[in-house]
């Protein structure tokens, strides 16, 4: 009977095969183990998450509504009684025995007179009775035609035209306060006033027959002859 001999290079294949399988069984372990760690840790982050917020829900207080202080206490007004009739003990005296004879005089109670209010001079524009130059108006342009005189200056510029006056016709038929309100210039102005301030006086304006003032404007008329 012939015995086999023994290949070493057999007997080193198969130890390394040995020891590959145990590496690799190794390997599948650590692997295993370690995908297990990380869900373990992944599960455990997770419900401590949820343990913490479910914490929070439990720990948050809701308010209470606290009721209204009371009222303050009201104190009723003291009522003081007061008598109803008092007794005055000042006497008064009155003495109404008063001796009337002939020889008595009753002196007379004067009342002081009001004063007189001081008429204000109202100037009138339109009247009951118109005030009028004596002759008429006809009279009074004669009158001015013969006093006014034509401005050398307005002659030589060849100016004319009418310069609107104004006066007052007093109480006393005087005119006051003349003056010319439209005028053309060139001098002409200054004579139509001049020429109204020397008119004789007029007739006065009357309201409610008594003389007033009585305010008036009159056309002077400048023309080259």
């Amino acid at each position: 009977m012939v015995e086999s001999k023994k290949n070493p290079k057999a007997d080193l294949t198969k130890t390394t095969g040995l020891f590959l399988n145990v590496g690799l069984v190794v390997s599948l372990l650590l692997v295993i183990f370690a995908f297990e760690k990380k869900v373990y840790d992944d599960g455990s982050q997770v419900n401590l998450t949820a343990e913490a917020e479910e914490f929070e829900d439990l720990m948050d207080i809701p308010q209470t509504q606290q009721p209204p202080p009371p009222p303050p206490k009201k104190v009723q007004p003291e009522i003081i009684e007061v008598p109803d009739e008092e007794e005055i003990e000042e006497e008064i005296e009155i003495d109404l025995d008063v001796e009337m004879t002939e020889e008595t005089v009753i002196e007379e109670v004067v009342f002081e007179e009001a004063p007189e209010e001081e008429e204000v001079d109202e100037v009138f524009t339109i009247v009951e009775d118109q005030p009028a130059p004596n002759g008429g108006m006809a009279a009074f342009y004669q009158y001015v035609q013969k006093k006014l005189k034509y401005p050398a200056q307005a002659r030589r510029m060849g100016i004319e035209g009418k310069v609107f006056v104004q006066f007052v016709v007093d109480k006393d038929g005087s005119l006051t306060e003349v003056q010319a309100v439209k005028g053309i210039g060139a001098g002409c102005d200054e004579e139509a006033v001049r020429v109204i301030k020397g008119a004789p006086k007029w007739k006065p304006g009357k309201q409610r027959g008594r003389a007033v003032k009585v305010r008036m404007i009159l056309p002077i008329t400048f023309k080259l002859g």
